[in-house]
């Protein structure tokens, strides 16, 4: 896709593009006009209803610029013109126009994307948008603002490349082989540790869950050096595929779970964008990455891993594998001397259950982390909601035989509670941190709802969110 600018009004838009108009209705309409008064003669008109302008908000007006680009791919027009310098949505006029444009670019780039890296073109090519043509008198800041937004977009668009990808086709070792690839030409520095190298470290947790698998775990630090503040870590959650271990998934719940890497896409892709968009910031990715499967050597409810920490880990579930491998990358990150840790994972299905599909579960500790993630989760439209992370829940996580549990035992409460419990889990390794420290829960928002207007399958979410956040955090 690529954004032009004329500074004239839409109705004098070449007749090879197609011309948006947004209306006060609700239905979406095709129509070919012929219009004597302009230069351009017939031209295609695409009416879309976006409701009453007073009712717009920054939240709707995402959506409704998806649903320009995804009504005209489904029209298989190419190009289109749409004019929104003088936007008739009052609730919009506070944002700032570079802020804006960037929206904008960000939502057209995401609604244009759709994941056919396994697909056979069809011969008259795809129905992508080649063109947008913005019409209107646009500022200068309104147009770095497209540029910021593309570059944005496109990044959360390869976040969904990388977490579509099938588990065949995206092993632990492919996983680090594809960080280095998103930090190709970026001054990011790229190491990626090896079985024996964790096993000399004692990231005995992360370790436990890849030995059900034939696939090698690795560790994969990504660092990108733009300021002098105390580094930023982000760790993502790398498991590539989970079968759920010796507690293998029901048929229902299996489906998908190659995706249980998104939290470690959404962190690569991250770091490479801060460094894309030269942010003055100290950027540290974590990427712990194991295929949870029952081989032989699997590991079983019953055992006791000892952790990096030193803290020993009861497994009662083999499937709370996600909790673990993050509990060996929250104690590495203290080697960093952090000004904050943030880890993000897809963990649980509890966090559905609770949120739905439109929000990421936060539990932290930490108020002012709190406030700027979700004040950031608003603004970039990687929308978080808060969960408790308070004592009365550390009970939970105790363990019996060991330090803690991995989930809880069969005592009262057990069932309930379960995004809570596995932020309360890792909490135990959190709290030896010297810096807030946030959790993640990006299960709801693992792939895409239906009234979002984007393409089945990942969403790539928080990689906005985390962008949005490493360029305002204050050390």
């Amino acid at each position: 896709m690529r954004f032009n600018f004329a500074d004239v009004g839409i109705e004098e838009a070449p007749a090879a593009y197609a011309r948006v108009r947004i209306t006060e209705g609700t239905v979406r309409t095709l129509a070919r006009e012929d219009l004597p008064t302009s230069k351009a003669g017939k031209v295609t008109v695409l009416e879309i209803g976006a409701g009453p302008w007073k009712d717009i908000t920054q939240r709707k007006f995402i959506t409704l610029c998806r649903a320009i680009v995804r009504y005209a791919k489904q029209q298989k027009i190419k190009k289109i013109a749409i004019e929104l310098s003088r936007s008739p949505f009052l609730e919009l006029h506070a944002i700032p126009l570079p802020r804006l444009g960037s929206l904008i670019a960000e939502s057209f780039e995401m609604a244009d994307f759709e994941f056919r890296t396994f697909k056979t073109p069809p011969p008259e090519g795809w129905d992508d948008i080649e063109e947008v043509l913005m019409c209107g008198e646009t500022s200068k800041d309104m147009r770095a603002g497209f540029a910021r937004g593309e570059t944005v977009g496109k990044a959360v668009n390869a976040c969904r490349e990388l977490a579509n990808t099938p588990g065949g086709d995206m092993t632990p070792k492919l996983l680090a082989k594809a960080a280095r690839e998103a930090a190709k030409d970026l001054p990011i520095k790229v190491t990626t540790l090896g079985r024996k190298q964790l096993a000399e470290l004692g990231m005995g947790a992360l370790l436990g869950v890849a030995d059900g698998s034939s696939e090698e775990p690795t560790f994969t630090v990504m660092e990108y050096r733009g300021g002098k503040n105390k580094p930023i870590v982000l760790a993502g959650k790398g498991v590539t595929f989970d079968s759920g271990g010796l507690n293998l998934k029901p048929e229902s719940s299996i489906y998908e779970m190659h995706m249980d890497m998104s939290g470690a896409a959404s962190v690569i892709h991250a770091v490479a964008l801060a460094a894309r968009l030269k942010l003055p910031k100290h950027v540290i990715g974590l990427i712990p990455s194991v295929e949870n499967m029952p081989g032989n050597g699997a590991y079983r409810p019953g055992d006791i891993l000892k952790s990096l920490s030193g803290k020993t880990i009861e497994v009662l579930n083999t499937d709370a594998e996600g909790r673990l491998i993050l509990a060996d990358a929250i104690t590495y990150a203290k080697r960093f001397s952090p000004s904050v840790v943030i880890d993000v994972a897809t963990l649980t299905g509890a966090a559905m259950v609770a949120l739905g599909l439109h929000a990421t579960a936060l539990m932290t500790r930490d108020e002012n982390l709190a406030g700027a993630l979700l004040h950031e989760g608003e603004s970039s439209g990687d929308y978080l909601w808060r969960l408790p992370l308070w004592d009365e829940y550390e009970e939970s996580v105790k363990g019996t035989f060991g330090d803690v549990a991995n989930v809880p035992g069969n005592g009262p409460g057990s069932r309930y509670g379960g995004a809570i419990n596995g932020g309360m889990f890792l909490w135990q390794f959190a709290k030896d941190l010297l810096c807030p420290w946030a959790h993640l829960d990006i299960a709801p928002k693992m792939t895409s709802a239906p009234s979002e207007e984007l393409a089945k399958g990942a969403a790539g979410a928080p990689v906005r969110l985390l962008a949005r956040f490493i360029e305002t955090w204050q050390s």
